[in-house]
């Protein structure tokens, strides 16, 4: 039981100084990694930088304890970053005590939530968002970040929730462009995307290895932070209107209290829940796909638990909603960490650079903060999805698309929640319209197949059809009518079989249209019949009277069905061609 909720317990009884060693390398590589973005996504999540700082402290020692991914790397992320905005900006102006007091509740009311959710083992809540309403949220967002720092790169003052009052105030600025800044920002972003695509193999042509190329890499961001803070300080460029970050404080994490106030958590709660599990579903893809490459598993429901400690560790420290980071996860994987200790270590390297390297982020730009979060936001814009789903599936393209125009004409909160809508929805019209076929032998087979897709064989006065969904109050009605509609074009029809390998249940409404089509078919002279119907939905059928007053048979398999119904009609089974099956049935 404790090695359940505790999985250091596993893990740890096998760590060695091998295992030591490769953790101690990933977190390395890790903490020159966060520490500009951990800066970065507080400045977009509205706060001080530091507090990006702080969110990534003890966030980290709690998944360590109670995490089961052996890779993810939990701290600030984008999409959260952008949902912590939104929600606290909605309650307080940003840059007061009141703002901070905000996402600190945040953290702790996301927490106790996803706490709750593994505790309750409802991981499987997360699966109410599809992929293409995750893949819509995710590059909306990731087009609304890129697009509300621009104000940072251009040096201008722009505001705006949506995507259009972003685009307009940043129009409205653009007399007022600080050319200063500009010449900050732009070359940042641009060395930025080339370091993220071409630093890697001008380095191996230079001689390193592939793995000593990535890892150099990745401290691109770190590079960039000093060549820009030289460039300020050399050229006197704080003189000439380029904003910087100021004075950090310097020390570790302060303890936190969330409010208490009533009134504030009935506001959160909702965006709270919503970040919760954005971020529950962004960070168990990202271990999932990481543990499946080293054959390992994870445990959604003590993920759930692991996050929400994290979140919790996060609030009472003075940081603000956190998940498991995709870009992060992969170089903590890339750069060999076994265990979650790996993370452990990597916040002691950014409490160690709270102590020590914050006097060195004064002359910061925030137009490289804001370059480094465009580059790294952009990757998460998935331009193939749209193209793939309207090939695949125009409704599941339909989900994708409004979550994609919603979030950014209406923000992020009405976003996710139209997406999860829009797909709940769809989910019902399909299940009110159950995929049926008409079904026929194929010759020389036992085998029964639809009759607009082979050639098979069937018998004017047998009719059988197969139906591909469980009989539910949303599709019940809809099967009654089809059959009886059937049933009406077949004037000489004596036998209908309806064929339930693919029924997995049968609610009581499905029930109710089962006697309805029964009673129907007898007054009409037609039996109805069953066949290949499976243990669990026989045994509910057999508690009520419908088997009792059913007018034929229930058959074992649809084979025995059509040759004892053959015998019983005393015809020869014709020859039904795909193009010419509904006018000979």
């Amino acid at each position: 039981m404790l090695q359940r909720y505790f999985p250091i317990l596993e893990w740890g009884r096998t760590y060695n100084r091998e295992v030591l060693t490769s953790d101690l390398m990933a977190a390395v590589i890790v903490t020159i990694m966060l520490i500009p973005q951990s800066l970065a996504y507080a400045m977009l999540a509205g706060l001080p930088p530091v507090v990006g700082l702080y969110a990534s402290i003890l966030p980290l020692f709690a998944y360590a304890l109670f995490g089961t991914s052996r890779t993810l790397a939990v701290g600030p992320v984008a999409v959260v970053s952008l949902m912590t905005a939104s929600a606290a900006g909605a309650v307080a102006v940003p840059g007061t005590a009141e703002y901070w007091e905000a996402a600190v509740t945040l953290a702790a009311l996301s927490g106790v939530m996803l706490v709750m959710l593994g505790l309750l083992r409802l991981g499987f809540l997360a699966n109410l968002l599809s992929h293409p309403v995750i893949s819509g949220f995710i590059s909306a967002s990731g087009v609304l970040i890129a697009t509300s720092q621009l104000k940072h790169i251009l040096g201008v003052k722009a505001g705006g929730e949506t995507w259009p009052e972003t685009l307009s105030g940043l129009a409205g600025s653009l007399g007022d462009i600080n050319l200063a800044t500009l010449a900050i920002g732009v070359p940042a972003t641009l060395f930025l995307f080339w370091v993220r695509k071409g630093l890697k193999p001008a380095l191996q042509r230079l001689g390193l290895s592939p793995r000593a190329a990535d890892m150099t890499a990745k401290a691109g961001p770190v590079v960039a932070v000093a060549v820009t803070i030289l460039a300020v300080i050399g050229f006197g460029l704080e003189a000439r209107g380029v904003s910087v970050v100021g004075a950090i404080p310097s020390g570790l994490p302060p303890f936190a209290l969330p409010s208490t106030d009533l009134a504030l958590i009935q506001s959160l709660w909702v965006p709270a829940l919503l970040i919760s599990v954005i971020g529950f579903v962004e960070s168990v893809s990202v271990a999932q796909t990481l543990a499946a490459k080293r054959r390992q598993r994870i445990a959604p429901d003590q993920e759930l638990i692991g996050l929400g400690a994290s979140n919790i560790a996060s609030a009472f420290s003075g940081g603000y909603p956190v998940t498991g980071g995709f870009a992060r996860s992969v170089v903590n994987f890339d750069a060999g960490a076994q265990t979650p200790a790996a993370g452990a270590f990597t916040a002691v390297g950014i409490a160690l650079a709270s102590l020590f390297l914050t006097p060195l982020l004064f002359h910061l730009p925030n137009a490289t903060l804001a370059a480094t979060i465009i580059v790294a936001v952009l990757s998460l814009v998935d331009f193939k999805t749209p193209r793939q789903l309207w090939a695949y599936s125009k409704a599941d393209f339909a989900a994708h698309a409004a979550t994609i125009a919603i979030t950014l004409i209406a923000g992020v909160e009405l976003g996710v929640i139209a997406g999860v809508a829009v797909g709940l929805l769809l989910y019902l019209w399909r299940a009110s319209r159950p995929h049926a076929a008409i079904v026929g032998r194929v010759p020389g087979t036992e085998h029964f197949r639809n009759v607009e897709r082979h050639t098979v064989l069937t018998l004017p006065h047998l009719l059988t059809i197969r139906v591909d969904e469980s009989l539910t109050y949303l599709n019940a009605r809809w099967l009654e009518e089809y059959v009886l509609e059937l049933v009406a074009e077949r004037p000489v029809l004596r036998h209908v079989v309806l064929m339930a390998s693919a029924v997995n249940a049968i609610d009581a409404s499905g029930l109710e249209s089962l006697e309805a089509i029964n009673h129907r078919l007898s007054d009409g002279g037609v039996k109805l019949h069953l066949s290949e119907v499976k243990g669990p939905v026989m045994d509910r059928l057999k508690r009520s009277h419908f088997l009792d007053d059913l007018s034929g048979r229930v058959f074992l398999s649809q084979d025995q069905a059509f040759a004892d119904l053959v015998l019983d009609t005393g015809e020869e089974p014709g020859s039904a061609d795909p193009m010419e099956a509904r006018g000979l049935i």
